[in-house]
C-alpha cells in the first residue's frame, strides 16, 4: 500500500466546504474553499494519495457530503489514490464507494460497533479497509470523537488486523489541529502492535514532526492544518 513513507494531504469537508477543526470540535473550523479546487491543488503539488473525510457524516452517521466527495473523486480520476471516511456505516456504503472509484474506505464507528463489517468488506475487496482508531486520553473514541469506548488503540489495531484490515489510521485527538506537535509514543505503540501499515494523524506542526512519526514506525502521515496554514509546503514534507 505504501512502498515508501508518504505524506497525505487531508481534505476534510463540512457543509460542502474544505475545513480544519481543532480537536474535532464543531465551531472551531477554519474554512479553505471548494474541495475539488483544494484537492486538485494538492495533486498538482505532487500528492500520491488524498485523505477525504465527510465531517458532517462522522457526526450524524450518514454520508452528508457525498456529492462533494464524489466530485473530488471524479476530478482527480486515476492520478492519485483516494481514501474516504466519515459516515460510512455499512457494507453497502463501503461497497458503493469502492465501486465508484475510491481506493480505500475508512471505517471508524462502524468497525467498533460491528467488527465483522471489516471482515466482510475485506473478503470482497482485500486491502481496501482502513480502520480508523481515534484516541482521546489514551482510549478509542467514536461518533465524531464524542463517545469513549474503553478500547486500547494498540490492542484494537491488532484485532482489526486479524479481521483483514489493510491499514490502521491512528489519530491522536488530544493534539489534532493544534499545531503543537505529535505524540510519537502513542503512534509507536500502535505501529509495534501490527504488521499492516499505520497511517498517523494529528498534531503535525513542523517537518520534524513528520520525521518523528516516520521514525516511530508510521508508513504514512496525514497532514491538514500545517499545510493549509503554510507551515511548510507539500514538496518540503514529501522530501522528508
Amino acid at each position: 500500500m505504501f512502498p515508501e513513507f508518504e505524506v497525505i494531504p487531508a481534505v476534510d469537508v463540512k457543509d460542502g466546504e474544505t475545513v480544519q477543526l481543532v480537536q474535532g470540535e464543531p465551531g472551531t473550523e477554519s474554512r479553505y474553499g471548494d474541495p475539488v479546487e483544494v484537492a486538485q491543488r494538492w495533486v498538482d503539488a505532487g500528492a500520491k494519495t488524498l485523505h477525504l473525510v465527510d465531517l458532517d457524516g462522522a457526526f450524524v452517521g450518514e454520508r452528508a457530503n457525498a456529492p462533494a466527495l464524489e466530485a473530488v473523486v471524479d476530478a482527480v480520476g486515476d492520478d492519485v489514490a483516494v481514501q474516504v471516511g466519515g459516515g460510512i456505516r455499512s457494507v453497502a456504503d463501503a461497497t458503493w464507494l469502492l465501486e465508484y472509484g475510491v481506493d480505500r474506505v475508512i471505517l471508524g464507528t462502524a468497525a467498533v460497533e460491528n467488527p465483522d463489517v471489516v471482515e466482510e468488506i475485506s473478503a470482497e475487496h482485500p486491502g481496501s479497509v482502513v480502520v480508523s482508531l481515534d484516541a482521546k486520553d489514551g482510549e478509542v473514541v467514536v461518533s465524531g470523537w464524542t463517545e469513549a469506548t474503553g478500547l486500547d488503540p494498540a490492542e484494537a489495531a491488532a484485532r482489526y488486523e486479524d479481521l483483514g484490515a489493510g491499514a490502521i489510521l491512528f489519530t491522536d485527538v488530544d493534539v489534532e489541529g493544534q499545531l503543537e506537535g505529535v505524540n510519537r509514543d502513542a503512534v509507536a505503540a500502535v505501529a509495534d502492535a501490527v504488521d499492516i501499515p499505520v497511517i498517523a494523524s494529528g498534531g503535525v506542526a513542523t517537518l520534524y514532526d513528520i520525521e518523528e512519526l516516520r521514525d516511530a514506525g508510521a508508513a504514512a502521515v496525514v497532514v491538514g492544518t500545517a499545510l493549509y496554514e503554510g507551515r511548510f509546503t507539500l514538496q518540503e514534507a514529501m522530501a522528508v
